[in-house]
Parts: structure tokens; C-alpha cells; sequence
């Protein structure tokens, strides 16, 4: 009988076309399958074992772009039946992220190939927890399932304590490594607790009948203790792969002793994934809403948001200011960027009206310009790093002498990271206060207005303020001189750093096809909203599918 049922239950849901529609994350296992045999075969050679990787990376990205086709004019929820949609999301906020998340792992690749391939003794480890950190991300940003959320987040989480410690006989590497364990457990307690407070009071684990309930709640002045606290517990466990203050503790020190290229991969997709994951919940609640005229009881939640944002990215900027160690110091500015992203979340829009997605479209635009902000900032740190073997400021004092080709490079991308003019951090800067800017206009006077132009002050003021310690490194590299040699760096790095600084040139003067590229992803999405009964998700496709009053598929 019960097997009956639950053939009952997946009657006419197609196996292999939800398998087709994650097929990336699929290809990506298949990846670390190999890297784990390719020992056996052909021994621990780590630039094999890099092949494998990059191979198994560029299979994967393939199958992005085939899916990207599929998901293109609509949001498709997988492996499950439908009165279950949501555990896992094929749609245009995923396959963005995904393009990323892959890109970014070639990258990373590159950056190990140049520094650590020659002397690495542990490769097929390194790559194994490199691909699971990823996965774990890919699925992040893929689900409104709670409990698939959950098992996300953690499968994200537990590579990158490992990762941060790789360098077992280095003991800055350990210390910090367990920091970063020791805030990751509190944190998972924290959003163990509020998944379980949440699922207990609303009946469900799909975030679309939990955003339909505090809607409701909240419409009816009367919001349960226990709703609250599950959906700021929840929030915690969020804020910390956000590096969002109090939770950004672990950053500075897990930056600092992890090697080069895991504080790369860390500093932008571990932040990206949770931001996105953030993104789609708040769509989530405003879908809920029921259109514009309702979204003022959210004003709680988004002014949350927005303050934790104005707090996240002043004590970023300020804590920077600090900073002896440029290694550091870009940690430090990261959580501030971190701020800044987070403001987009923000902007609480009724995702099927016409130009509701300019707060995704802002924060997918800001994603790929600081991906290439950081990799070439951080990749300049590396080079000087294998070059001296310390990361100080005095480090990079004379740099524009001793190599024009690592310090111009810099330059580039540290005036970007302000977000000044003529680099893509401008735009990128630009249309996140635009999007913020749109907030207000929408509701000139209501609970919601003032927050986007209260934003925006403090973005720019904070802009200022990273001013000042940005610059502190140009002043070094280009003023100070310690009349050390000529630096002889490697041709592969630098062609690394110096890619990174055109393309922040190229992205601004191609600005408006890439605005039209991330506007077009910022719609279609898979928005699960709840239905009266309660006993399933409805699917929002597309923006004309939803009609009032009519049941959706």
C-alpha cells in the first residue's frame, strides 16, 4: 500500500529531465570521483590531478550552458513531486551562480597551479574539498527547502574549515582553522534551531508556506515568539557565510592563515552563495505579500536587513583602517563589500511587476565585478608573498618599480574595490544605489520609505571612508621604496592579475550589455508560493502566469 502511494506521488514527474536540469552539480561529483581514482591510476601527481579538475570544471560548465537554455524562460523545481517543489531549483539565479561558482574554481586552479603545483603534497585533497566546498555552494543557491538549505550550507561549510587548515605543519594556519570551526558550529546550532522553531510552528519545511505565514502573522499583528526567533536563528546561520557583523569574527583570522588561493575562493563565493541563498528567501516573502500595496508589513524584516547591512560594511571599512597586513586588510574590506552586497536584499520589490528584479539584477552585476576585483587584488598579494615571504605593507614598498606589471595591475583593482571611475567597481557600486534608490520611489511614505536613500548614504560615506586605506597601499607601492631588486615573477601569475585589471576595464565600457545580461537573469525566477491549504507549493514561472484568485500548476 504505502509503495503504491508513493508511486501515486511521482506519477508524471520526468526523472531524467530534473536530473538534466542539475546536471552541472552532477558532473561536478563526477569530477571528485575522479580526482579520488585518478591516484590509483596514474599516482599523487599534482598537475594530473589538476588536469583532472579543470576537465571535470569545464564538463560541468558545459552542461550549465545546455541548462541555462532550459531554465532560460522559466524556473523548474526538481527531484521531487510537485506538491514537494522546492527542495531543489533550476532557474536563472541558480545557472548564474553556477557560471560563477565554475569559473571561479578554473581560476582558483590557475592560482594553485602557479604557487603551491611544484611543492603540493596533497593534491587529490585539495581538490576534493575544493569541488565539495563548490558543490555544497551550487546547492545553496538551488533550493527554498529548508532542510535541504541546511544540508547545503553545511556541505559548504565542512571542506572549508579543511581547507582554511590545509597546511597542517603551519601553526597560524590551525589557529585558524579552528576559529573558524568553532564560530561555523555555533552558527549551525543557531540555524539547527531556528529550521526547527520554523518548521514547528508553520508545519513545513518549503520557505514559501513559512514566508506565507509570517505574511499572514504579521498582517495580523500577531507574530509568535517562536516565528521570530526561528527566522532570526536562521539569519545567523546565513550571516555567517556572509562574513554580516557579529558573525564576521571568523574572516580576518580564517583569511589571514589559510593559504592565498583558498582566501580568494573564499573571499567572494562563500559570500555570493549566501547572499543569493538570502536573495531568494526575500523573494520568497515578497511573493508572499500578494503584491505592492501589501509589502509594508515586510518593513520589520527589511529594515533588519538594512541595518545589519549599514553595520556589517562600517565595521569592515573601519576595522581596515587597522590593518598592518594587506592580506588582512582585504579581509577586512570584503566584510564591508559583504555589506555592501547585502543592501541589495533589501530591496523589497513584488517580484511580478514590471522592474521588481533590480535588486537581483543589482547584486548578480556586483558578483562578477568583485569576483575580478579580488582575484587580481589577492593575486598581486600572492606574487609578492612567494616573492618575500610576508604580506606587510612594507612589502609592497617600490612595487611600481620592481615590477610595473604586478603594481599597475593593483592599482586597477584596489581603486575598483572604492568603485571610482573608469573601473567596473563604479558601475557595479552604481547600480547597487540605483536599485536602492528605486526602493524609495516605490513607497515614498511608507514604513519602507527612507530605508533605500538611508543606504545609499551610508554606501557613499562608507566609500569615503575605504578611500583612505586603499589608497595607503598605492601610496606604498609608488612613493615608499626600500631599494630592494627587481621582483622576477612568474609569467602565468602575472597574466592572472594583469587579465583581471582589463577586464574591470572592458566591464565598464561594456557596462550596459552586461546590466542587460544580469536583468534578463533576474527574471523567470522560481518564486514557491504557498497555497491556502497548505499541503502544497505553487509555481510561479513566469511573470504573466500569475493571475489572482487562479491555482497555478
Amino acid at each position: 500500500m504505502q509503495l503504491l502511494a508513493a508511486t501515486n506521488l511521482w506519477e508524471g514527474v520526468s526523472v531524467v529531465e530534473d536530473l538534466m536540469c542539475f546536471s552541472p552539480m552532477l558532473a561536478l561529483i563526477c569530477t571528485m570521483l575522479a580526482v579520488v581514482i585518478t591516484p590509483i591510476i596514474a599516482g599523487r601527481q599534482p598537475k594530473v590531478l589538476a588536469g583532472v579538475a579543470i576537465l571535470g570544471t569545464v564538463v560541468s560548465l558545459a552542461f550549465a550552458w545546455r541548462v541555462a537554455g532550459m531554465v532560460g524562460d522559466s524556473g523548474v523545481s526538481g527531484l521531487s513531486p510537485i506538491e514537494r517543489s522546492g527542495m531543489l531549483i533550476a532557474d536563472n539565479l541558480s545557472i548564474w551562480f553556477q557560471f560563477l561558482v565554475l569559473f571561479f574554481v578554473l581560476c582558483i586552479t590557475a592560482l594553485w597551479w602557479v604557487g603551491s603545483a611544484d611543492t603540493e603534497r596533497d593534491a587529490p585533497e585539495f581538490f576534493i574539498l575544493l569541488l565539495g566546498s563548490a558543490l555544497g555552494m551550487m546547492l545553496m543557491v538551488s533550493t527554498s527547502n529548508l532542510l535541504m538549505m541546511v544540508i547545503a550550507i553545511e556541505t559548504a561549510s565542512l571542506p572549508s574549515y579543511a581547507m582554511v587548515g590545509f597546511d597542517k605543519r603551519n601553526r597560524r594556519s590551525a589557529e585558524a582553522s579552528l576559529k573558524y570551526m568553532i564560530f561555523g558550529a555555533i552558527s549551525a546550532a543557531l540555524m539547527f534551531y531556528g529550521v526547527s522553531l520554523l518548521y514547528g510552528t508553520v508545519g513545513s519545511l518549503s520557505f514559501g508556506n513559512v514566508a506565507q505565514f509570517t505574511v499572514d502573522s504579521l498582517l495580523d499583528k500577531h507574530v509568535s515568539l517562536a516565528l521570530i526567533a526561528g527566522l532570526v536563528c536562521m539569519l545567523a546561520g546565513i550571516s555567517f557565510k556572509i562574513s554580516a557583523v557579529p558573525f564576521h569574527f571568523w574572516c580576518p583570522d580564517a583569511f589571514e592563515g589559510a593559504r592565498i588561493e583558498v582566501t580568494t575562493w573564499l573571499s567572494v563565493v562563500s559570500k555570493a552563495a549566501a547572499l543569493m541563498l538570502l536573495m531568494r528567501l526575500v523573494l520568497s516573502l515578497c511573493a508572499a505579500s500578494g503584491g505592492t500595496g501589501f509589502l509594508q508589513v515586510l518593513s520589520p524584516v527589511a529594515w533588519t536587513l538594512g541595518i545589519v547591512a549599514a553595520i556589517t560594511c562600517t565595521v569592515g571599512n573601519f576595522a581596515a583602517f587597522m590593518q598592518t597586513s594587506v592580506k588582512r586588510m582585504l579581509a577586512y574590506s570584503s566584510i564591508a563589500h559583504a555589506g555592501y552586497m547585502l543592501m541589495a536584499t533589501t530591496v523589497f520589490l513584488y517580484p511580478f511587476e514590471e522592474g521588481a528584479g533590480i535588486g537581483v539584477s543589482a547584486l548578480l552585476l556586483y558578483v562578477v565585478v568583485y569576483l575580478f576585483m579580488n582575484l587580481g587584488a589577492f593575486g598581486v598579494v600572492a606574487m609578492v608573498y612567494w616573492q618575500t615571504g610576508r604580506d606587510d605593507f612594507d612589502a609592497f614598498a617600490g612595487l611600481m618599480r620592481k615590477s610595473p606589471w604586478l603594481a599597475v595591475p593593483m592599482v586597477i583593482c584596489l581603486v575598483s574595490l572604492v568603485g571610482l571611475p573608469p573601473f567596473a567597481g563604479f558601475i557595479a557600486k552604481w547600480w547597487l544605489l540605483v536599485a536602492l534608490g528605486e526602493l524609495d520611489s516605490v513607497y515614498p511614505n511608507s514604513s519602507l520609505g527612507g530605508l533605500g536613500w538611508f543606504l545609499v548614504t551610508v554606501a557613499v560615506i562608507n566609500t569615503l571612508i575605504s578611500l583612505y586605506y586603499y589608497m595607503r597601499v598605492v601610496k606604498v607601492m609608488a612613493l615608499e621604496d626600500d631599494d630592494g631588486p627587481s621582483y622576477s615573477s612568474n609569467a602565468a601569475g602575472l597574466a592572472i592579475v594583469n587579465g583581471c585589471a582589463v577586464i574591470l576595464i572592458v566591464l565598464l565600457v561594456l557596462a550596459s550589455p552586461l546590466k542587460s545580461m544580469a536583468d534578463r537573469y533576474a527574471k523567470n525566477l522560481f518564486i514557491p508560493v504557498a497555497v491556502t491549504d497548505d499541503t502544497a507549493a505553487r509555481v510561479a514561472l513566469d511573470d504573466s502566469s500569475i493571475v489572482e484568485g487562479t491555482e497555478l500548476p
